[in-house]
């Protein structure tokens, strides 16, 4: 079977459709974006390369697409047709009879309807047509939200299925479920379920709208947005659409009173409240005194908006001390006595019990339905885990209900759980850590990472601490893998199963040592830091990095070094660290410097404007947005890899690990570094002076930026000339000592360890 997919055709420019074709264009699909006519076409073209989020990995993607006039497709000679117009049964039936006219043998033809039924949509089609159909049900953002639902109609080939769910999850790096061609599919049917029960609650009463969102947010394993705020992120307007459809096509009279709009929200909707997009909905952001933005809750008495009030209930307070995560929390609160307990019993619990009873005429398992919630919703847990987490006899006494046959079954059966065995979201194939911790694979380990054995002769070195911030223990650990594989084993593996691979050095420790002025202690972190990361390319075996989400400062600078990187497509790399008035000093600043003299097309052209990128990428402390633009900055070589999917990332990298291993020969320091002496740093240093004159910098940032200069110069070679490495590795820890016993450098340290955030000052 050929699952090759070249080029893809996006019927529909609207939010959605335009989306779609920006991330077929991120996994380096050729797509053509039609509409009614060209100029709508274009149009939403350029909507949507406006949005931020950015919907493409890098500029560069956005040359895959060109727009056209739906009359100008070639329905002919594409792999794929992806109709995405507007949410009406006619005018996509319609456009199906003329694809179903024009279509290649071979091509794939899917609807991102977000609920109308696909037979309909297939009705008097040939046999041909039915047969290469499918629904795709992207979530908004199609880039960032991972969930696809895949909907067969009877006629669907098996061949058909494999296709598309290939593209998508290996292409695309979506995940994927197979959901019925049932009114919304698994997760907005199951959603709008569990929301508009909220809303009943909220209607009703006694909480107020801060309340509820802290009842339904991250205390219950759910997005920091919870209820409210998500309402006005996707628009009321939105889920009262898509709710009266479902009203509609649905004969369950609880159904159809459960999705009538009490009078809270119709007055919302009649006064345009609907959230972002109208600038006030639940929540209303305004400018408060000296310029900051204060946001204000709606009073739903009088459709006005009030000042906020902390949230203050007991009953809240005492989950902190809930030891067991999302799910002790949840089940603390099903089966307490307070008025939170028979809140979350209302909502939640109801909609537990609703998912058991209808989770056959939605999926074709239940793993299907909690995969859909977790990936579609951000939920922790899906019903049926949270169900297990509960337990059947507790969850049924607690709510006072007969339990759905499922759970009835489960009961007889002697169960108090639905599963017999553990729930897996991924594939196991794809659990290369998580894997190896279930076989007790773990050889060495301290608080920040552990050794494992992955098989084969792989190791692994799992990171595991808070945002796997590196100090000592975590460099303890690398040095221990890479002896391991060196004497044990074939290859090397750096990854995280945390979000993400880490947020750099840990620079509490470089703080208190600094302050306290033992200059001897900075110096030997730093020394250590460097030892290790040219460990990783001097090691005797490969080792690769497999980076994901925020991957910097000395992450990054690991994985510069590492022999090999595959990351995540989401992967956020860069050298920030001057916005903590330091500049990179783990070997990252005189990697950067190497890589920039070696982009050169020969060894006697002008190094100045490569050095200059490399000064500029560390000095404006510029982070890719993805793994490709990390390839742009820099950070990436050609042979590293880029894993669409994340769930896939590991298995990724431990493949290119065993690849490597054949025949391996270990990497080793450059013979020699070219530097361009005074006149490379004439060159920035009055690039820094002329960003101060103007305002853009401030006193310390020239300060930063000067010892920058000194290092990718060279420091005090009298012409451009070729150093050693461990010439500029002295640059580099001299200028960090230094910079460290700068009390505007300590302020800005400890300013980003108490908000998160930097200072400039």
């Amino acid at each position: 079977m050929d699952k090759s997919l070249r080029s893809a055709i996006v019927v529909g420019a609207g939010t959605m459709g335009a989306q779609i074709a920006a991330h077929l264009a991120n996994a380096g699909v050729e797509v053509h974006l039609v509409d009614v006519d060209a100029a709508t076409a274009a149009a939403g073209w350029k909507r949507a390369l406006a949005l931020k989020p950015d919907p493409l990995f890098t500029p560069a993607h956005a040359a895959l697409v060109r727009t056209g006039a739906i009359g100008d497709a070639d329905f002919s000679a594409t792999d794929w047709i992806i109709e995405a117009i507007v949410e009406k049964l006619e005018p996509k039936r319609e456009l199906f009879a003329r694809i179903d006219a024009q279509r290649g043998a071979r091509t794939i033809v899917s609807s991102n309807t977000s609920g109308l039924p696909l037979a309909s949509l297939v009705e008097g089609r040939s046999e041909a047509f039915a047969a290469h159909l499918l629904g795709t049900h992207f979530f908004n953002p199609p880039r960032y939200m991972p969930l696809v639902e895949v909907i067969p109609v009877a006629a669907t080939s098996e061949e058909t299925l494999a296709r598309a769910r290939h593209w998508l999850e290996v292409r695309l790096g979506r995940s994927v479920v197979v959901a019925r061609d049932s009114p919304n599919f698994i997760a907005n049917h199951l959603g709008l379920y569990g929301l508009f029960k909220v809303l009943q609650a909220w209607e009703q009463g006694p909480f107020d709208i801060d309340a509820i969102d802290a009842l339904t947010g991250p205390t219950i394993g759910r997005p920091k947005s919870a209820t409210f705020r998500t309402i006005d992120i996707t628009g009321l307007d939105v889920a009262a659409y898509v709710a009266g459809n479902f009203a509609r096509s649905t004969t369950d009279a609880d159904l159809k009173r459960l999705f009538t709009l009490g009078p809270r929200v119709a007055g919302m909707l009649e006064r345009g409240l609907v959230g972002e997009k109208a600038g006030q909905g639940f929540f209303k952001r305004v400018k408060g005194a000296g310029g900051s933005s204060d946001i204000l809750v709606l009073d739903p008495a009088t459709f006005t908006y009030v000042p906020r009030t902390p949230v203050q209930r007991p009953a809240l307070d005492a989950l902190r001390d809930v030891r067991g995560g999302a799910a002790a929390r949840i089940k603390a609160l099903l089966l307490g006595t307070s008025e939170e307990s028979a809140f979350t019993r209302a909502t939640l619990g109801d909609t537990l019990l609703y998912a058991a009873r209808v989770w056959q005429h939605v999926a074709h398992d239940i793993d299907d339905v909690d995969r859909a919630m977790r990936w579609g919703f951000g939920w922790e847990l899906g019903p049926f885990e949270t169900i297990d987490a509960v337990g059947i006899r507790e969850l049924v006494g607690a709510m006072g209900a007969e339990p759905p046959p499922l759970l009835a079954e489960a009961l007889a059966a002697g169960r108090n759980t639905v599963r017999t065995q553990p729930f897996l979201a991924e594939p196991a194939e794809l659990l290369v850590l998580a894997g190896a911790r279930a076989r007790n694979a773990v050889v060495e380990s301290n608080a920040a990472a552990s050794v494992l054995d992955t098989g084969e002769g792989i190791f692994a070195v799992e990171l595991h601490s808070k945002m796997n911030a590196i100090g000592g223990d975590t460099l303890a650990m690398i040095r221990a893998g890479i002896a391991r594989a060196e004497q044990e084993g074939v290859g090397l593996l750096i990854a995280t199963q945390g979000q993400a691979f880490s947020a750099g050095a840990n620079l509490m420790l470089l703080v208190m040592a600094a302050q306290e002025g033992d200059w001897d202690e900075v110096d030997a972190m730093v020394r250590a830091f460097q030892s290790t990361v040219l460990s990783l390319r001097d090691a005797q075996v490969p080792v690769v990095n497999a980076v994901n989400g925020l991957t910097l400062g000395g992450a990054t600078e690991m994985s510069l070094h590492a022999c090999a990187v595959q990351a995540a497509a989401e992967t956020y790399m860069g050298l920030p660290e001057v916005g903590v008035g330091l500049i990179p000093a783990g070997c990252g600043t005189k990697e950067m410097l190497w890589r920039a003299a070696n982009r050169r097309a020969s060894r006697q052209a002008d190094l100045l404007p490569f050095v200059q990128k490399a000064f500029e990428t560390i000095g404006f402390a510029t982070v890719s947005t993805s793994a490709p633009q990390a390839r742009e900055l820099g950070f990436l070589r050609d042979g590293d890899g880029v894993t669409m999917h994340r769930s896939r990332l590991h298995a990724d990298a431990r493949a290119l690990v065993k690849a490597r291993a054949a025949g391996y020969l270990p990497g080793h320091a450059p013979a020699a570094i070219p530097v361009g002496g005074p006149d490379v740093r004439a060159a920035l240093d009055l690039g820094v002076h002329l960003a101060h004159r103007a305002g853009r910098i401030s006193d310390h940032d020239a300060t930063i930026g000067r010892k920058l200069a000194w290092i990718l110069s060279g420091g005090d070679v009298p012409h451009a000339t070729e150093v050693p490495e461990s010439y500029v590795l002295d640059l580099e820890r001299e200028a960090f000592l230094s910079l460290c016993g700068e009390p505007k450098t300590q302020a800005r340290i400890a300013h980003t360890l108490k908000t998160g955030k930097p200072l400039r000052n």
